[in-house]
């Protein structure tokens, strides 16, 4: 599952080299190629003259990204914004498509987001008029061995975000699964916006589960729910500390499907708020909460990977485990310090001594049922135990008890 920056707010176009030098050292090595920082939903709404040619503008940087590692494995074509006033560019922004895939084949991406036509589209137009525009950008992107992505998106009612085109979870799914049919081949699929379906308040793993093997990437974004911006997940935390976002949706609909797409991670109004003499603690944390969502997402892979099983734990967490996977990965045990719980049994599994660690084989995985994991991982280690040691989270499980244990 590969994880994918957005560069914009962190890469300036016009002066690259120091982003690009904060992101590299920071763990990303993965970038949206974005050709719509060269010709912006802005610049195309004040829009007087044909825009320069894209690929010439876009060459240089790409060029630049390569000399220093960074893989473009997803772009993003141009687009307008949700509100736009302009309803005589479907025709220039088909060609910029075209420029944009073009650039794709040189960059080596595997995947493009073309947003669906909508500007001047009356209801019930909108299929004939996408389908006309995705088939004539097909035989391109089967040159450039790229896919093409539809994306949801917001539509813009007076000032209020309300669900656009794509964001209904069935259509898009027919849109993507027709024009594949009628291109003969799997070269259209599904890029699914978090921060659009928070604002169109959807239900996550309904959409995702609707969508399916359909979604080839994920673009993870907060907002507040009401206004179009991309700040990093969780920093858009309500009253009482909870994000506004639906995350339990999300990761439970991907680790449904075994989601092993892309996670692109947009959080550029955030970035560009920081000073640039932060924005390397930001990137760091930034690729922390990428890794924090591939691990989450990929939890039951996790567990497929290991013959046999120990737990450290006899609380909540263990419990939990045992709800939702002791019947698929049955541990051997698990083991508690606290000394009162030594011989007894929970939740079929008999309690034993952190000691007793000691006596397992190389390939047993220890998987640490506690929140306190970094603590307990260096007690373990300090005890000489070699074993691979793994933490379990249950914040995203696929069920959970809802009552607590109290232990003391």
């Amino acid at each position: 599952m590969d994880i994918i920056c957005v560069p914009s707010g962190v890469i300036s176009t016009a002066h690259p080299t120091q982003g690009i030098l904060d992101l590299t050292a920071t763990g990303f090595d993965n970038i949206v190629f974005d050709l719509a920082a060269f010709c912006s939903p802005w610049e195309l709404e004040g829009l007087k003259k044909e825009p320069s040619e894209l690929c010439h503008r876009a060459g240089a940087l790409s060029e630049q990204y390569r000399k220093a590692g960074l893989r473009m494995l997803c772009a993003r074509s141009p687009y307008l914004l949700s509100d736009t006033k302009r309803q005589d560019l479907n025709g220039l922004l088909l060609r910029l498509a075209y420029e944009s895939i073009r650039a794709c084949k040189e960059a080596g991406c595997k995947n493009i987001v073309v947003r669906p036509l909508f500007s001047g589209l009356t209801k019930g137009e909108e299929w004939e008029a996408n389908r006309e525009f995705y088939l004539k950008l097909a035989p391109a992107a089967r040159e450039a061995h790229v896919m093409i992505l539809l994306e949801n998106q917001c539509r813009d009612v007076n000032g209020h975000l309300v669900r656009g085109i794509c964001s209904d979870a069935q259509k898009a799914a027919s849109w993507v699964d027709r024009l594949n049919e009628e291109v003969g081949e799997e070269r259209f699929g599904f890029c699914m916006d978090v921060g659009t379906c928070s604002l169109c308040g959807q239900n996550m793993q309904s959409f995702v589960r609707v969508l399916d093997s359909r979604i080839k990437a994920v673009v993870l974004r907060e907002n507040d729910g009401q206004r179009e911006m991309s700040v990093l997940p969780f920093a858009c935390a309500v009253p009482g500390g909870q994000s506004g976002t639906d995350w339990l949706g999300l990761i439970r609909g991907l680790r449904e499907i075994n989601y092993d797409g892309q996670l692109i991670l947009n959080f550029t109004d955030m970035a560009v708020s920081f000073s640039p003499l932060l924005r390397r603690p930001l990137l760091k944390l930034a690729r922390a909460t990428a890794e924090y969502f591939r691990w989450q997402i990929r939890m039951e892979l996790l567990l497929k990977k290991y013959k046999s099983i120990v737990l450290f734990g006899a609380g909540n967490m263990c419990r939990n485990y045992i709800k939702c996977y002791g019947g698929r990965y049955q541990p051997l045990f698990t083991c508690d310090n606290n000394q009162e719980l030594w011989g007894t049994r929970f939740c079929g599994l008999e309690v034993r001594s952190p000691e007793r660690l000691k006596e397992l084989p190389k390939d047993c995985v220890i998987l640490i049922c506690n929140i306190y994991y970094r603590e307990i991982e260096q007690q373990l280690r300090g005890m000489g135990i070699e074993n691979r040691i793994e933490f379990f989270n249950d914040e995203y499980m696929p069920s959970f008890y809802f009552d607590r244990l109290e232990r003391r």
